[in-house]
């Protein structure tokens, strides 16, 4: 049977503590991660002319990527304090703890690289798309178009593919950390 406490004034600014943050700012990264690659692009790009979602993507996946970045940054930093030892065994991936390190770390790379490389290489990709799309007077995708516009498709195709997929690696390893904190704990020193 469940305990019965009393909410208290003291009680309550108890949960302002490390293990709380870092709970809130774990369902803040895996949140927004599965809400960004699942759902907000497949409605926007559903509601939106193509040039509008891909304007509207270049916008709002910078944002998703440094908050991505900040956020399991903090996380790592946070799981580094509270389990000194991974410092001590951080070569030895399989300690649950270290491989956490690693996991949190994969994010930070996936969505660092996403942010300082992949994503500005796509979005200028798509700009000079829709720019030659305007000079042809043709949608990348119909019968007929240049050369040029051929290999800025398979530019702008491999761009995205990469960086879909680096950015479907953080959700995965996001979604394996908070599998391991919801079965093991925080469990910290």
């Amino acid at each position: 049977m469940s305990r019965t406490e009393q909410l208290t004034l003291q009680s309550v600014f108890s949960l302002f503590s490390l293990n709380g943050l870092y709970l809130v700012g774990y369902g803040w990264a895996f949140g927004t991660a599965v809400w960004v690659t699942f759902f907000g692009g497949v409605i926007a790009y559903k509601a939106l002319p193509r040039q509008q979602f891909g304007a509207l993507q270049h916008k709002t996946f910078p944002i998703y990527f440094m908050q991505s970045i900040v956020l399991s940054s903090l996380l790592l930093g946070i799981w580094v304090f509270s389990h000194p030892d991974v410092v001590t065994h951080i070569a030895n991936p399989f300690i649950a703890d270290v491989a956490q390190v690693y996991t949190l770390g994969s994010v930070i790379f996936a969505q660092g690289t996403n942010y300082f490389v992949i994503g500005p290489l796509t979005s200028k990709t798509m700009f000079q798309r829709h720019k030659l799309e305007k000079e042809e007077g043709k949608s990348y995708n119909e019968p007929g178009v240049s050369q040029e516009m051929k290999a800025l498709n398979r530019r702008f195709g491999s761009l995205h593919g990469i960086s879909s997929l680096a950015n479907l690696w953080a959700v995965i390893a996001l979604g394996f950390h908070g599998l391991w904190i919801g079965n093991a704990g925080l469990k910290g020193y």
